[in-house]
């Protein structure tokens, strides 16, 4: 792909990631899922839905409301569940669909863009600060201690919901990895490394540097760390949804943005 003019080049990887990324690919960990039309009504653990779809091709606006309808009409049948995110892409074929899901209940988060790029071109050599350094985390307290270090970067109560997850999904050996960068026995940075089974693709998420130690080349040496790890485990691309804090640091590593991702949610009230 890099030998591709550059807008040629965005359209295979935003056709990589409609074929490989969307639909079974993106819910792992799902405890079960059922089948709307072209939705996939997903039910995580802890009460989480979650609505995804390959495409709404050729779907018109009276259609794509009764979908929305249909969908919350499922959740709200099962007491368990206690919110939903609807996953939307920008690029999608979709009239209506926002008003539908505002008409609904449900409210947007902030749109980020979906980045796309070769792992080799993450994979490169970045100096650290002196006495940081970068290391797997697999033991519980570290699990504990990096989930807590990311929702105080991001402004979250600790959701100790978020590390019994992490830590599950590390039992399971599923290919997930979780990195830190360390000072000292302090940790000033984390992100997630998720290799998708089946495709060329692996995940780079949850990105977080204490505020402090932002612009010092951590976050750019934890996604050099997760690129070179998933190399190693056969992938060749690289995808994530960055705020508009990561997207440029990504952009300079030669990633691509593809498309925008705005995630819709509701809450039972």
């Amino acid at each position: 792909m890099d030998s591709a003019p550059p807008a040629d080049r965005t359209a295979l990887l935003l056709a990589a990631y409609d074929e490989q990324l969307r639909g079974e690919a993106e819910t792992p960990s799902q405890l079960s899922v059922t089948a709307l039309g072209p939705l996939r009504l997903v039910t995580f653990a802890h009460g989480r839905g979650f609505v995804t779809y390959r495409d709404l091709g050729g779907t018109g606006r009276v259609e794509i409301r009764e979908l929305v309808a249909g969908a919350l009409e499922h959740y709200r049948a099962d007491p368990g569940i206690t919110r939903v995110e609807w996953k939307t892409r920008g690029h999608d074929a979709a009239p209506g669909l926002a008003v539908a899901l505002l008409e609904h209940g449900f409210a947007p988060d902030e749109t980020e863009s979906i980045m796309i790029g070769d792992a080799q071109a993450l994979a490169v050599d970045v100096p650290l600060p002196s006495g940081v350094i970068l290391r797997r985390v697999t033991t519980e307290a570290d699990v504990r201690a990096m989930s807590a270090m990311a929702d105080a970067v991001f402004g979250d109560p600790v959701s100790e919901e978020m590390a019994d997850a992490l830590l599950r999904r590390l039992e399971r050996a599923d290919g997930m990895e979780l990195w830190v960068a360390e000072a000292d026995g302090r940790m000033l940075g984390a992100g997630r490394l998720e290799p998708v089974a089946g495709t060329a693709f692996a995940g780079i998420w949850g990105g977080a540097v204490v505020s402090e130690w932002r612009g010092r080349g951590l976050y750019r040496a934890l996604t050099a760390a997760r690129a070179r790890s998933a190399l190693g485990a056969g992938a060749s691309l690289i995808h994530s949804d960055s705020t508009e804090f990561s997207r440029p640091i990504l952009e300079r590593s030669g990633l691509v943005k593809v498309s925008t991702t705005t995630p819709y949610r509701w809450r039972r009230a």
